[in-house]
């Protein structure tokens, strides 16, 4: 029941439909997914090259800072009073409360001039403060191997990082190298920093999916970030992959590191915000294949409809043939396939239409035929029984060789003209005995003008052939040969296997008048059209024998030659199939003569 059912589905127009979408959706499918994949990575690609240039200009905006920073600490360290108090320190005389104060105008002055500065501190070579004026030693502001590194640089700024008394301050410190003294160690020049002067022009919302940036110093220790809550054990200097996982939020990664400084500088991008585009991609894509898929099922659903619109009226018409008439498509198909097939329909429809009023008309003329056959049947027997009448009246009379001659006309008029149900094949035997008794009946007419002979092996009696195969020839002998001739001849049949011995050979001999080459070549020239212009309708009986030859065995085996010379007679001869059995046959042989 299910089969049944889906076998109802089973149309062109659902195939078409179903082949057509299932192209589609591979096609749509495929496209899709190499549009996705490649869009995808460039929008992943363009996202992490903003990025890059992000990190890239905010780094150099560190480096300009971190260059002004350097360049003011190089005028202070300069300074020709720095230089003389420092020196003067060194040599023994430290600078008295007068000449400390006087630092406050100079130092001020540097100060003034330059953005985010929160205090600038100056000390001895002996960690000594001179500026501002109180009597803490520097080592107690940093740590003693941040000294030590800023003694290795030689007079090189060193970042140091968060100031850890004021964490929202930034340190830097510097050896104050002595001019007059070959550039050796006078002291150090402390800077503190407000840290918001690092922070991009553009500061972001700390809870907002844009980026997060982070500033961190050697140590690890965020120097600066946008994030209100930075996780105390967050280590971004070690996380190598590209991505990392924040306060539960997935963002991309991108550092840069200062030569100058030594810090890093981390820019994070939510993963969400570089994919946003990515989803908005696959809607696209989907919201396309879709429209796509819907509008190529409409398109197939018209284009199958073209196709079997006219197969399906085709086909309604052919069924009007259960009515016994064929109808005529009269409507005209756009495609030139289409229209074809419909002109061959109409052809194919007209001609089984003509066969069917021909087959019609041919049953009424066999109807009518069959009973006149029934009516003509008594005219046969009317002349069986006259001819009996005749034979009994020789008998009487005792003319023994006209009764002989009236029994032998009874039997040609009996082979001749078949029963009803007399088929049209005979036997070898048969067809030979009609022979001659035809020969007999010719031999009152010509008495001894005419004598015959048939050979015929006994095992070929029961071949079959067409009934009146042979006659005709041997009547065309006889007419065309023998009578011609004042002292009449000898008609000859043979009958003999061929070389092969898997056909009969038939040959008609008569040493009659014969004929002329070109008559004879007129002949069979017209034979085949049905014309003949040699007297007394020759061309008729090789014409009739040719065309049944062709008919029940082919041209091959049936082909049938004429060979003749004037005066010396004529030959006819052809071939036909040994089919079955042989049987011996008594007076296969038969032999007569005038």
């Amino acid at each position: 029941m299910m089969l049944s059912r889906l076998w109802h589905y089973n149309t062109l127009r659902n195939q078409i439909l179903i082949g057509f979408m299932l192209v589609m959706t591979a096609v749509l499918v495929i496209f899709g997914f190499n549009t996705y994949r490649s869009v995808s990575g460039l929008l992943k690609k363009s996202a992490a090259k903003h990025i890059q240039e992000t990190a890239v200009q905010a780094n150099g905006r560190f480096d300009a800072l971190i260059g002004q920073m350097d360049t003011l600490t190089a005028q202070i360290m300069t300074d020709v009073y720095v230089q003389e108090l420092l020196q003067g320190d060194l040599n023994g005389h430290p600078p008295d409360f007068t000449e400390r104060q006087n630092l406050a105008r100079t130092v001020g002055h540097y100060q003034t001039y330059s953005k985010g500065i929160n205090r600038i501190e100056l000390y001895t070579g002996d960690y000594r403060r001179l500026f501002p004026l109180d009597e803490q030693s520097l080592d107690s502001r940093v740590k003693q191997e941040w000294i030590q590194k800023a003694d290795a640089l030689k007079g090189k700024l060193l970042w140091l990082g968060l100031d850890p008394r004021e964490p929202e301050n930034v340190l830097a410190l510097r050896r104050v190298n002595l001019v007059d003294r070959w550039f050796s160690s006078g002291g150090y020049l402390l800077v503190s920093l407000d840290r918001s002067i690092f922070e991009p022009r553009e500061s972001l919302e700390a809870d907002s999916m844009a980026e997060v940036m982070v500033l961190m110093d050697p140590e690890g220790l965020p120097i600066l970030s946008n994030l209100t809550s930075f996780p105390e054990h967050f280590d971004l200097l070690h996380e190598a992959g590209p991505n990392v996982t924040l306060n539960d939020q997935e963002y991309m990664m991108i550092r840069q590191k200062s030569a100058e400084t030594g810090w890093t500088l981390f820019i994070l991008t939510p993963i969400r915000e570089v994919t946003q585009g990515i989803s908005v991609l696959r809607t696209a894509i989907l919201m396309s294949g879709l429209i796509g898929f819907l509008l190529f099922l409409l398109l197939s659903y018209l284009v199958s409809g073209l196709i079997t619109k006219p197969i399906l009226r085709l086909i309604r018409t052919m069924r009007g043939a259960r009515d016994g008439v064929l109808k005529r498509i009269s409507q005209n198909s756009r495609t030139m396939e289409l229209q074809e097939l419909n002109n061959t329909y109409n052809q194919m429809a007209d001609n089984i239409n003509e066969l069917i009023r021909l087959v019609y008309e041919k049953e009424l003329i066999q109807s009518r035929t069959e009973l006149k056959a029934l009516q003509a049947q008594i005219n046969p027997h009317f002349l069986y029984n006259t001819l009996e009448a005749f034979y009994w009246s020789l008998s009487d009379k005792g003319e023994e060789e006209l009764a002989n001659l009236v029994i032998a006309l009874s039997d040609i008029f009996r082979y001749v003209i078949s029963d009803t149900g007399r088929q049209e094949w005979v036997t070898m035997r048969e067809e030979l005995e009609h022979i001659e008794r035809y020969l007999q009946i010719m031999k009152m007419r010509l008495g001894s003008r005419l004598g015959w002979t048939i050979v015929c092996p006994e095992q070929y009696g029961l071949v079959h052939l067409p009934k009146l195969l042979i006659q005709p020839l041997v009547e065309n002998a006889i007419v065309h040969g023998i009578e011609e001739r004042v002292d009449g001849g000898t008609v000859c049949v043979r009958i003999e296997p061929s070389s092969d011995r898997s056909f009969l050979r038939v040959t008609i001999e008569d040493d009659g008048s014969g004929m002329e080459d070109a008559v004879r070549k007129e002949l069979l020239l017209a034979v085949p059209s049905g014309t003949s212009s040699a007297s007394k309708g020759t061309g008729i009986g090789l014409r009739n024998v040719k065309r049944r030859l062709e008919l029940y065995y082919g041209l091959t085996p049936g082909e049938l030659t004429v060979e003749s010379l004037p005066g010396y007679g004529t030959t006819v001869c052809f071939q036909i199939p040994i089919e079955g059995e042989t049987y011996n046959e008594k007076n296969a042989n038969r032999t007569g003569r005038g």
